[in-house]
């Protein structure tokens, strides 16, 4: 009972201390409450811009993950989307450090300022509910340094995404031009050997008996091409990827692509396929239902090809970052089309040659003349394909730069509507203070009080 009466309170005589502190209990409120109020307007003021941008995705990007490789070649984590990535890729010391440089802040405050303290304190970069839209919230001392450091972000951005896709087109394009001087040079000598036997052996115009059996062989010519340039395409591919793993400093991982038995597989079958095309295109021609439902299967198991590729890295690199993930899904499909192209054009180089056993008959002369007229074709057409496919990825350099759309340019906020002090808030606060104080007060004169009673 001594006990309860003790944890007890007497309302009547905390009431009586309390008219009796009144003034005191008063002080403390008014005075947590004028401490809010002067707080609210010494405070340094804090305004906030916004600026709205719209991604997308190249052609480029999405076949190499260049938006993940370039978060990964600055050091930034990884990112669940291309969107999350340029999320992250705006924090980049490339994007903010100019920004840092640019404020009139003390060099006190600057001087152990990083770009991820100045992003956590002064940033907010958010994707909008998930779609491609991204916001840019700025916080500034002042409405004109929030709108520029809102802006400034966009354009570092910009400007960093048009160089880094310049410079990953730029090795393609090298890699492409190096390829052509030699495919050009080939191309020469057949031309050369070809007019040379015309004048030795006097073969301007073989028989049109002979061309026409050797016509055949025309379906296998053109295959037997584009493969080459297949071939020499995803080589530079492969050549692009590996270098921008060397810049990255990460080291690739061989995951034995060709020896995978389901990617052997699949990739028998597109061989086998490209024969049956060829056959079937030596027969009819390119609007004919066989031909075209050859070339539906033939691209429906190419596409198979890719996602097991996909597949095969994804499970085996968990423990990567995407975006070097990505880079390893470049790599390794490149190594797959290459040996795809390489392989189709041994079977049809196979096949070519039986038929060309058929051709014995004919008198020699005309068919070496005919050989190396069909040399000289198909040296030639390799080289024009790489000259038009560098000149497509040159369009694409420029394409490239245009990663970004600004939706709704950064706002100038209103002198007198600051973020933060908010008033109403602070001098709300500061009364809730003073109550919470006075009565913690209250009751420690109230102890006193009925213990002196006592």
């Amino acid at each position: 009972m001594d006990l309860e009466k003790e944890e007890s309170i007497d309302l009547g005589k905390l009431w009586q201390v309390t008219k009796a502190h009144k003034k005191v209990v008063g002080g403390i409120i008014i005075g947590c409450t004028l401490v809010s109020v002067i707080a609210s307007f010494v405070w340094p003021k804090t305004y906030e811009s916004t600026t709205t941008v719209q991604t997308r995705m190249t052609g480029t990007q999405l076949a190499s993950g260049g938006a993940a490789a370039m978060a990964a070649s600055l050091g930034l984590g990884s990112a669940s989307s291309p969107t999350m990535t340029y999320v992250e890729l705006m924090k980049s010391n490339t994007v903010l450090q100019p920004i840092i440089d640019e404020l009139d802040w003390p060099a006190d405050d600057k001087e152990f300022l990083t770009p991820a303290k100045f992003a956590k304190s002064n940033l907010k970069i958010e994707n909008t509910k998930q779609t491609n839209l991204i916001t840019v919230t700025a916080k500034g001392k002042t409405p004109e340094e929030a709108q520029m450091i809102s802006q400034h972000v966009v354009d570092n951005f910009l400007d960093m995404m048009t160089d880094m896709n310049k410079e990953t087109q730029s090795l393609l394009v090298t890699f492409l031009n190096e390829r052509i001087d030699q495919a050009k040079q080939e191309s020469d000598d057949a031309a050369k050997k070809f007019a040379e036997y015309q004048k030795e052996h006097k073969i301007y115009d073989p028989e049109i008996q002979a061309k026409g059996l050797l016509g055949q062989l025309q379906a296998y010519d053109d295959a037997i091409s584009k493969m080459q340039v297949q071939a020499e395409s995803g080589q530079a591919q492969l050549d692009t990827a590996n270098a921008k793993l060397n810049e990255m400093k990460a080291g690739s991982q061989a995951y034995n692509i060709n020896d995978n038995d389901t990617v052997q597989g699949i990739r028998k079958q597109i061989v086998a396929k490209q024969v049956e095309l060829v056959g079937l295109e030596q027969k009819y021609t390119e609007n004919h239902p066989s031909v075209i439902a050859a070339q539906d299967q033939l691209s429906k198991l190419q596409q198979s090809l890719a996602n097991e590729v996909n597949a095969v890295v994804s499970s085996n690199a968990t423990s990567l970052n995407p975006a070097q993930a990505e880079l390893l899904k470049t790599q390794a499909q490149a190594q797959a089309t290459v040996a795809t192209a390489q392989a189709s054009e041994a079977a049809l180089k196979s096949q070519r040659d039986s038929k060309q056993k058929e051709l014995g008959d004919l008198p020699s002369g005309v068919v070496d003349y005919l050989e190396l007229e069909r040399d000289a074709k198909i040296k030639n057409e390799v080289y024009v394909n790489l000259v038009k496919q560098c000149e497509q990825s040159r369009v694409q350099q420029a394409m490239d730069s245009m990663d970004i759309q600004v939706v709704d340019p950064a706002n100038l906020p209103f002198e007198e509507r600051p973020v933060w002090p908010r008033k109403k808030l602070m001098i709300g606060i500061g009364f809730f203070i003073g109550c919470l104080c006075s009565m913690l007060y209250l009751l420690v004169a109230y102890k006193k009080e009925r213990y002196n009673t006592i």
